[in-house]
């Protein structure tokens, strides 16, 4: 029987699904931090930055060239470099082109590259052009003189550097940002003098401090002349641990009476900063701005008028709330996280960042000078065969002439090598004139002595950091400037508590029994004689100030509260309280009250039930309510009696069946909330039919109102004894005629 043969399948791997994904997410997130969001710490760039200076170089777009299109270097680098999108490239390419972006920008960028209002309104790439700045010599300068390493690019016909041979440190003059997979990097922009100046320090003296750089370097500096007002301390911390925040804020000055802003943080939007203020305008929490105007253009970039309302405006309380409230000021995330030099991403702190960029600087500066040594060395190589061959004119011209194969004929003649042989043979006549020799002499001089400098720099790490050092401090003198953003130590700002922004008026709060609610100006308010919404009227009113806070009760006891200078003019008809607040389904606003926080109210139900409360228990910012009064079954809740004296006061109960029962206020418990304890007695058999109508608190000197349909009974504090008793007692019944009461009022 003939066996059956199983074909065998290759070229695949069977691995586990877990170990495949586990194995991909790594491969993925290792290229994210390495080759896309951190960047590197010797030239500080994104492996897309880095692409596009490449590129531009390349087209000769350098600080002297006419600028092309920037649709051509885009093109360039998504198609030898970087297949990435191309509006994504261009992004980078416009980010590195605008001032008040980068700090030093590296591109130099003709047409809309954005503004600082809307960074992202540049044109497309078609409409604008662009060439590199004089400050990207620093990182293109030495390319070619055997300073980096060259790999092949994503399809490999070409080559590309691995990274630029920067002079300066890149990475902490422009800074830079992005987003990895488990970590991030934020690195601020510095100066250059005081990066430089560190650099030297450390050079000079390798065991200077973190706290010793800090005296060069003092703190970041941004493309803005906003103040840093972070204190000294705080950022020598920052650099020490590689990670903190920096606090910037926006100048001013008083300029015809007005306040003027003249510079904003980094990468703040005056449009922005100005909804933000003008949308305090609106919810009535700057009373003190009269009006907001953007002034700026070309010749102010930034230029925002406040206008205040009078000149006794409290000028630096006002810009310290709008500090405080808006993106005046604005606090930045601090994250020295790079790759460094051992090819890993880390956070390093200033000192570890420096040292770091001088050994790559050193490095650099080593592989260059090995490369010119080389250089040197082949020129002299072929200058000691181009003499040979001068002082022996007439033999070389006959061997070149007769012989068939020259080159051998020289190399045994002469014992020249192949290269110096092949060199004579490429040499033009008209170089063998009787003045070639003395530059030939001259030149191998001058290269002699250049070799000799070289030799004599590498062989010496003192000679190798002063050639450093000076390098460092001639492009300082060359692209040095002043620092932008002043360092000013400022205190912290403090939003302005609404009470102390809005003048303190008299209000009258009226609640509908429909539950809207507005706010009319002065106590003389007619508050039912105001217009109400068909099938609507007056529920209560309560006097009030414009500084105070207005509560409400509902029908299950909760109790809301907002501010009173934010509700609704009573010329119109207000709004409903459910857009403020959220009451709980089939729940109504059934009573309010007003005063400070110390002031304190008598709150009970229409079952007999209630305590003492201060105003500030009844508040709170919760949207829901906070639990206030428990209410028995079918028990409703009623208008809060203000107590002005818990001591002297008297507290009056009313029931609709003209029961009237006065008590000393302090037999009445003070709570922060709950049920509270029995003002009056209504007979259980009686609940069904006899409720309390209404409460009332009266000082010595009051008169109490009790009202009954048209007419009104006016009793005295002394009257009051004939109805005075213990709590919980029944009371004392109104005369014939006014014992069916509406309400109580005191005067």
């Amino acid at each position: 029987m003939t066996e059956t043969i199983r074909p065998t399948f290759h070229g695949f791997e069977q691995i586990p699904l877990r170990e495949y994904a586990e194995r991909a997410y790594l491969d993925y997130s290792m290229y994210v931090v390495l080759d896309r969001a951190l960047p590197f710490l010797g030239d500080g760039l994104k492996p897309v930055q880095r692409r596009i200076i490449y590129s531009m170089s390349e087209l000769g777009l350098n600080a002297a060239a006419k600028p092309k299109k920037s649709a051509r270097t885009v093109g360039d680098v998504i198609g030898k470099y970087h297949p990435h999108g191309d509006s994504a490239c261009y992004e980078a390419l416009v980010l590195m082109a605008q001032p008040f972006s980068y700090r030093y920008p590296l591109i130099d960028g003709q047409g809309n590259f954005g503004s600082s209002d809307d960074p992202k309104s540049f044109a497309a790439m078609r409409y604008t052009e662009s060439k590199l700045t004089p400050i990207a010599e620093v990182l293109l300068g030495e390319l070619g003189q055997g300073t980096v390493d060259w790999v092949p690019n994503f399809d490999g016909t070409l080559e590309e550097p691995s990274w630029m041979p920067a002079r300066l440190p890149h990475l902490l003059l422009n800074g830079t940002t992005g987003i990895a997979v488990g970590m991030a990097t934020d690195v601020p922009p510095h100066n250059l003098n005081e990066i430089v100046s560190a650099c030297v320090r450390l050079l000079d003296d390798p065991d200077a401090t973190v706290a010793d750089l800090c005296e060069h370097v003092r703190g970041p500096d941004y493309p803005t002349t906003a103040e840093i007002i972070t204190a000294p301390d705080e950022l020598r911390a920052m650099y020490e641990q590689g990670t903190g925040s920096v606090r910037a804020r926006a100048t001013w000055q008083k300029e015809n009476g007005n306040f003027v802003v003249t510079a904003l943080p980094y990468q703040v939007s005056p449009s922005k900063v100005i909804e933000q203020i003008a949308a305090q305008m609106r919810a009535k929490k700057l009373p003190w701005l009269e009006d907001i105007r953007d002034e700026s253009d070309h010749a102010n970039p930034v230029r925002v008028v406040l206008v205040p309302r009078s000149n006794r405006v409290d000028a630096e309380q006002l810009m310290g709330h709008l500090f405080a409230t808006t993106d005046l000021e604005k606090s930045y995330r601090v994250n020295l996280n790079v790759i460094g030099l051992d090819g890993k991403p880390a956070v390093k702190n200033l000192r570890t960042l420096l040292d770091e960029w001088l050994v790559f600087r050193t490095d650099t500066v080593a592989r260059r000078l090995k490369h010119r040594q080389e250089k040197v060395e082949r020129r002299l190589h072929l200058l000691e065969g181009l003499l040979v061959a001068f002082l022996n004119l007439d033999e070389v011209i006959r061997i070149i002439r007769t012989e068939d194969e020259p080159k051998p004929a020289l190399i045994a003649r002469f014992g020249l090598s192949e290269e110096q042989a092949d060199y004579i043979l490429e040499t033009r006549l008209r170089q063998l004139a009787r003045l070639e020799e003395m530059k030939i002499r001259g030149e191998q001089g001058e290269l002699a002595k250049e070799l000799e400098r070289i030799i004599a720099t590498l062989g010496s790490k003192a000679r190798l950091k002063k050639l450093v050092k000076d390098e460092l401090l001639a492009d300082a003198r060359k692209f040095g400037d002043a620092r932008m953003s002043p360092l000013v130590q400022r205190d912290a700002a403090h939003a302005i508590d609404e009470t102390e922004l809005v003048p303190s008026e008299p209000m009258t709060v009226v609640l509908s029994e429909k539950g809207w609610i507005r706010a009319a100006k002065g106590h003389d308010i007619d508050a039912a004689g105001l217009s109400y919404r068909e099938g609507d009227r007056l529920l209560a009113a309560v006097r009030s100030r414009s500084t105070w806070q207005v509560a409400f009760i509902d029908s299950q006891g909760r109790s809301y509260s907002t501010a009173v200078h934010t509700l609704p003019s009573a010329r119109g008809n207000g709004e409903p309280l459910t857009g403020r607040f959220s009451p709980a389904a089939g729940a109504s606003f059934q009573a309010l009250a007003s005063g400070d926080n110390d002031s304190r109210f008598v709150l009970a139900s229409s079952h007999g039930y209630g305590f003492v409360t201060r105003f500030e228990n009844l508040t709170g910012r919760n949207k829901a309510g906070k639990a206030m009064l428990n209410l028995t079954p079918n028990a409703r809740v009623l208008q809060p009696a203000a107590l002005a004296n818990p001591e002297t006061d008297r507290i009056v109960a009313v029931t609709s069946a003209g029961h009237l029962l006065a008590i000393p206020a302090a037999e009445l418990p003070e709570l922060d909330k709950g049920k509270g304890n029995k003002l009056i007695d209504i007979p259980k058999a009686k609940l069904a039919t006899e409720r309390v109508v209404a409460i009332a608190a009266v000082s010595p000197g009051q008169t109490l109102q009790v009202r009954s349909g048209q007419r009104t009974m006016s009793l005295s504090f002394k009257d009051l004894e004939e109805y005075l008793g213990a709590r919980a007692t029944r009371g004392g019944l109104l005369p014939r005629g006014w014992q069916k009461v509406d309400a109580l009022d005191v005067e």
